[in-house]
């Protein structure tokens, strides 16, 4: 692995000044960058999968459209309010 100077003397000053050995911070780097990868693979795969579910529902006719989403939305917050508004909130 080549590093800056820079990088590699601040690194190490660091690992001594955190009384931990370079070569174990560097094995629980790597640890924790692959532990990320594998879940960022596990979310972008759950997400593909999530989607395409949307989306066979949609052709198949079960789901509602943008519009329909919004006047719920609306409806909902207005309700909201208006019992904001009578509790004195």
């Amino acid at each position: 692995m080549k590093l800056e100077p820079e990088l590699r003397t601040e690194f190490m000053a660091a690992a001594d000044a955190a009384h931990r050995p370079a070569s174990q911070v560097v094995r629980e780097l790597m640890r924790d960058f692959i532990e990320q990868q594998r879940q960022a693979r596990e979310y972008d795969e759950f997400l593909r999968e999530k989607v395409e579910r949307a989306r066979v529902s949609m052709r198949a006719g079960a789901g509602i459209s943008h519009a329909e989403v919004e006047a719920d939305s609306s409806a909902r917050r207005a309700e909201l309010l208006r019992r904001a508004d009578e509790g004195g909130l």
